[in-house]
């Protein structure tokens, strides 16, 4: 495609690096299907970090170590926890925007201990730790609570790969949130059983986003909804 001065322009060159971060119970692996949606729209830098779900700073670190591997800018998109993350990291310069997926959003102070106290989610009994600390989602509950709008064979492949977190990131608060100074955007998952839709939307109306979108989703929104996810980060990614 030419400029006006007839020049060739790759306008894919133009689009900000993506960066998927990952919540509780997955890994990167759990964006596979927004991935490919991504790539096949023209997103020809998209990276997806691993996180240890040891604490927010650990998470908070890591992410920023992707970053600050981009030459560039760089759009987060956080899902559940995830969100907590950018919302800690997303203060470099190269941070263009925050996209949340039916993510926590923390504001100063606060952490996901926290906010799930407001509205309690329904699945709040699904978690359960081990005598190392971990907390782990019931294998046999993991279906009906983070993703009953996938398939049975999909849910069984993300309850035995479940990434299970250390109980004291759930309680790690937030220092200057991001979304205060970033351009945000937030999909609110309407049936999600492990953060209430209710606390979503209040997290979303407070940082103003320039878009809230409600899907009719389980909490597992990346992967039952990939094309109006990528539809979401698109959008973002123009501003």
């Amino acid at each position: 495609m030419s400029d006006v001065n007839g020049e060739e322009t790759d306008f894919m060159s133009t689009k900000p690096t993506v960066l998927l971060v990952h919540g509780f119970w997955g890994g990167a692996a759990h964006w596979a299907k927004v991935i490919v949606e991504l790539r096949a729209r023209g997103f020809s830098s998209i990276k997806a970090v691993e996180n240890p779900l040891t604490s927010l700073a650990d998470d908070a670190a890591r992410t920023r170590q992707m970053i600050d591997q981009v030459d560039g800018p760089v759009l987060l998109v956080g899902h559940s926890y995830g969100g907590a993350v950018i919302t800690e990291a997303g203060d470099l310069p190269n941070v263009v925007g925050l996209v949340y997926v039916a993510a926590f959003a923390p504001d100063a102070g606060e952490s996901l201990a926290t906010i799930s106290e407001v509205h309690p989610p329904a699945a709040h009994d699904v978690v359960t730790p081990d005598s190392d600390g971990h907390l782990w989602i019931a294998e046999n509950r993991f279906h009906e609570s983070f993703c009953q709008d996938l398939s049975a064979d999909e849910a069984l492949v993300m309850a035995v790969t479940q990434k299970a977190p250390l109980g004291a990131a759930f309680g790690s608060e937030v220092s200057e949130p991001a979304w205060r100074t970033k351009p945000s955007w937030y999909q609110v998952s309407t049936e999600d059983r492990m953060i209430a839709p209710d606390n979503q939307r209040r997290m979303a109306e407070r940082m103003k986003p320039l878009r809230t979108v409600e899907l009719a989703s389980s909490h597992a929104s990346l992967a039952s909804h990939p094309a109006e996810i990528a539809d979401l980060i698109e959008e973002a990614s123009r501003v």
